[in-house]
Order: structure tokens, then sequence, then C-alpha cells
């Protein structure tokens, strides 16, 4: 379909483009910016005055919960909230049931997602047999299956030797290991170490469960090589430890979730399960640093860390309650709103759910340019929508911000040229 977007402020962070300029779209491909093509005839016009015409987002984390836990999500419900949310391409955990470590459960999972033509969906590979720490999988045919990476999901690697021969088997190939940074021992608590821990009388996780992580980790990259993602970093010092990685030239990428770039531990309250996140929710101090490392580059995006949750286990006692929250509708509100108070530009912002997490995989995505794939997010970043449960596509309804009024409301989501969102 030949589509063209009319009168919109177009925003690509990645030429550094911020002005009024049409978009003319025609076989899933950006075919020309400012002036229509000779002999361009629109089959649909959509009339942006007034909106913001920006790459379509990726998030560089969520969980589709297929298969294995349709009970809570299904691939049908989260696709649609991913397109609400402007999310054009996402990348998926491994830590379904059975766990993404065979070519055949990858494959089923990418014609499944081809079939209901939504979203880029991108899947990690199981770094190890059933995520257990113990046996390699063959990422060489999990890679041919259509697998980006590969990960632990939150199930870190015990033994160092095994990390250390995984990182040595996705160097010699070229493979990006993606890791969280935490101690399998010290990072066992519900809540952050500290005053409102102690006050509330839950089990903590110390700073220290994140560093000793990094450790390790940075140096099995000194050693191997290997290219690394850090995901969903949480620390002042966890920050600082990337920032001087890079500054090292490792090759090693992080991104930070949505979450924490705007709580912190005090907002648990009296108990709220809804804070309860893993990493979870750290010190003033820690938020502002994460603000700071997402302003300097030092961290290279933000995730929607999409986890979606049974109603009934978010009401368990905080410390029983399963973690997680949803996160693909309010992943450019919240993006908006960091801009907004911080003083950012709003594509300085957006490139943080863009250009940027595209460059981390080397993904097709995050652009706007002739002859680029036409996913596309039309938004009003002036428009403002309150989070409550009925305004929510995706099954889990589960999100410390139940209740905010946030900025940024999506109006169309174009991907490969499709409208595959359109706000009625």
């Amino acid at each position: 379909m030949k589509i063209h977007i009319h009168g919109g402020t177009l925003i690509d962070p990645a030429s550094g483009t911020e002005q009024q300029q049409d978009v003319y779209v025609a076989a899933g491909k950006i075919v020309a910016l400012g002036r229509a093509p000779d002999g361009f005839q629109a089959a649909k016009t959509i009339d942006a005055t007034g909106l913001v015409v920006a790459p379509g987002l990726v998030d560089l984390s969520a969980r589709l919960r297929e298969p294995g836990y349709e009970h809570k999500a299904t691939l049908e419900s989260e696709m649609a909230a991913a397109v609400a949310g402007g999310v054009t391409s996402l990348v998926c955990l491994p830590d379904t049931d059975p766990v993404l470590d065979e070519p055949g459960l990858v494959e089923m999972l990418k014609f499944r997602a081809r079939n209901l033509d939504q979203a880029h969906v991108y899947p990690l590979g199981a770094l190890t047999v059933g995520l257990k720490g113990q046996v390699i999988t063959e990422m060489v045919e999990l890679t041919e299956a259509g697998c980006v990476a590969f990960a632990q999901a939150d199930v870190p690697i015990v033994d160092t030797q095994v990390m250390l021969r995984a990182l040595q088997y996705a160097s010699t190939y070229g493979y990006v290991a993606w890791l969280r940074p935490q101690d399998a021992y010290l990072a066992k608590g519900v809540a952050a170490s500290g005053a409102v821990a102690s006050r509330l009388g839950l089990s903590g996780v110390p700073v220290s469960a994140e560093t000793i992580a990094l450790h390790t980790l940075f140096e099995l990259v000194r050693v191997t090589g290997a290219r690394v993602h850090i995901a969903h970093l949480s620390s002042a010092a966890g920050v600082e430890l990337m920032r001087a990685a890079k500054a090292e030239r490792l090759p090693v990428t992080c991104d930070v979730t949505a979450n924490h770039v705007h709580l912190i531990d005090n907002d648990i309250g009296y108990f709220d399960a809804q804070f309860r996140l893993d990493p979870p929710l750290r010190q003033q101090r820690d938020r502002d640093a994460i603000r700071a490392g997402l302003a300097d580059g030092t961290i290279d995006a933000i995730c929607s860390d999409h986890t979606p949750v049974d109603d009934d286990e978010k009401l368990l006692p905080f410390g029983e309650a399963t973690p997680g929250s949803t996160g693909l509708e309010l992943f450019l509100s919240l993006t908006t709103k960091w801009a907004d108070e911080a003083g950012l530009p709003l594509a300085k912002a957006l490139a943080r759910v863009t250009s940027a997490p595209a460059d981390v995989l080397k993904l097709p995505a995050g652009r706007i340019a002739p002859g680029a794939v036409a996913d596309l997010c039309v938004f009003d970043p002036r428009a403002h929508w309150r989070v409550e449960p009925r305004a929510l596509k995706s099954q889990g309804h589960n999100t410390p911000f139940l209740g905010y009024e946030l900025p940024a409301v999506v109006h169309h989501t174009l991907v490969a040229g499709r409208v595959a969102f359109e706000r009625r």
C-alpha cells in the first residue's frame, strides 16, 4: 500500500533530522521524504499535523509468554500491545516453557509471530540448555533458526568455567551474549538493601550483587573478546563500571529498564507488590546516575522489560509476589516523561529507544531514511493518557504506574509499511 504521512514533525535521531517533512511509503519501504516521487498516488493519507513522526520503537527486553505461559499472556495480546505503544521491533527472552534452547522452538515462535503480522520479533536463544547453567546450547543452529543473541534471562550462570566456555563459543562466531549482572547468591533478596528494606523487614539485594558480577563479566570479556550486552543495570556503581569498561574500549553495551529511569525504593510504599521488580528499585542516587548515564551515552538503551504477570500473583505479600510489570504500552510515554523531566530534547531521548537499541544488535530498524523499512510511530507528545487496566491491550495489567497521567499518545504505528495500529 502507498501511504502519505502529511504535515508531521519528522524526528530521526540517527540523522539528527527534526523538521516538518512529509513521508512517502510504498512496498513496505520509505521511498521519499519531503517531496513525493514522480507519479506517487497514495492509497491512504495520514494527517500528522501537530504530531511527531518518529522511527518505530525498538525494545530490547519483552516477555511474550509463549510458549508455555499463555495464562499470563499470548502472542496476540502482547503484539497488539506492542503496536499500540509504537513498538515495531522487540527482542524476546528465552525463559519460556519449554525454554528456547532448540531450533524447532525458535522456528515455531518466529512462524507464529509472522502469521500475526504485527511487530518484528527477534528471539534470544538460551545460552545454556534449559537455562540450567551447565551445558552450552548449539548456538550455530539456534542462530540459523532466527536467534539474534544468547541469554540466561534472569538465571545467572554460577559456574565460571561454563561462562568462560560460553563466551569463547560466542566470540568464535561473533555472537552476542546477553547477560544480567547478578551474583546468584547475593541477589536472593526481594528489595534493594537499604533503609526502606530494613524498615519494611524485606530481604535485601546489595549493590555488590551487581558489581561483583560486572567485574567477573568484564574480565571474561577481556579474556575472550566476546561481545556482551549487559541487561538491566540498576545501580550508580554499575553505571560507573560500565563507563570505565567503555573507556577501556571493551566490546560491551548495556540497557536499563524504563521503571528504573523513574522509580526508586521509596516508591514501594507499604508493601505495594506492583513495585516488586527484578532487579529491585534502588535509591535516588542510583536513579540519578542512570539518568546521567543515559544522557552521556554510557547507557546505550532503555528497554520496557515487559513482563506480564497474573493479577493473582501480584496480590500475594510483597516478598512472595512475582516480579515484573507490563511495559510495552508505557514505553514511549515513560521515555517522553524522562525527556520532559530532564529537560532533554525529545530527539535525544528517542535515540535511546530507536536507533541506539537497533545498533546494539545491528537490526534494520530505528531510522527514517529513503530505502529504509517503513517502521514508523506517529504520536502526540503533548497529549496525556491515564494508565488503567481498561486502557491496556496487554493481558498483563500489572504496572507501578497505575493511575498515572503520562505524556505521549500514539496515533498510528506502521510496521513494514502496513498500518498495524490506528487510534480511533
